[in-house]
C-alpha cells in the first residue's frame, strides 16, 4: 500500500497529464469539449479511475467515450512516461454523473422555492386560530390562587409544585 498522500499526488499528476494529452496531442474531431473532473488511484497504485464530463449533446458524449476508449493505450503510455514510476496504472475513463445530479438538485430547489412562495402568498391574509396570544403568562397578585397550576402541595414535609 502506498502512502495516501503519494497516491493523491499521483492522481493529481495523472489528471494534469491526461488533460494536456487530450487537449494538445489527441487529434480526433469526434472528441468533444472534455473536462477531467477527478482521478482516483487505488492504494497499490495499479489502477486509476478518470472521471470526465463532456459539454454537449448525448451523441457528443457517446462519441467522446468511443474516442477515449480507442486511445486508452496511447493516453496510458503518455501518462506512464510523464509519471516516471515503475508501474504505470491502468486507466479507466468513467463519465461523471455530476452534471445530471446537479441539474436534478437544481430542479428540486426550484420546486421548493415555488412552494415556499405559494405558502407565503397563502399566509398573507391568514389570521391565527384561537387566541391572539396562545402562550401562558405568569399571573400576579389575587389571581394566583385561582389557577390550579399555581397551587403548592406539601408532600412529606417538602413543598412540591403541581401542574
Amino acid at each position: 500500500m502506498a502512502d495516501p498522500a503519494r497516491a493523491r499526488k499521483i492522481a493529481d499528476r495523472i489528471k494534469v497529464v491526461a488533460a494536456e494529452y487530450l487537449e494538445h496531442r489527441l487529434k480526433d474531431e469526434r472528441l468533444g469539449f472534455v473536462t477531467l473532473t477527478d482521478v482516483r488511484v487505488t492504494g497499490d497504485l495499479q489502477h486509476a479511475s478518470v472521471f470526465y464530463t463532456v459539454f454537449g449533446s448525448d451523441e457528443e458524449r457517446e462519441a467522446t467515450a468511443e474516442v477515449l476508449q480507442e486511445n486508452l493505450g496511447r493516453i496510458r503510455s503518455h501518462v506512464g512516461k510523464a509519471l516516471g514510476i515503475r508501474l504505470t496504472p491502468t486507466l479507466e475513463f468513467i463519465a461523471d454523473a455530476l452534471p445530471e445530479t446537479s441539474s436534478q438538485l437544481e430542479e428540486a430547489l426550484r420546486k421548493a422555492r415555488e412552494r415556499d412562495a405559494e405558502l407565503a402568498r397563502a399566509r398573507e391574509g391568514a389570521i391565527p386560530a384561537g387566541d391572539a396570544d396562545p402562550y401562558r403568562k405568569p399571573v400576579s397578585g389575587d389571581e394566583a390562587g385561582d389557577d390550579p397550576a399555581d397551587r403548592v402541595v406539601e408532600i412529606d414535609g417538602e413543598e412540591d409544585e403541581r401542574a
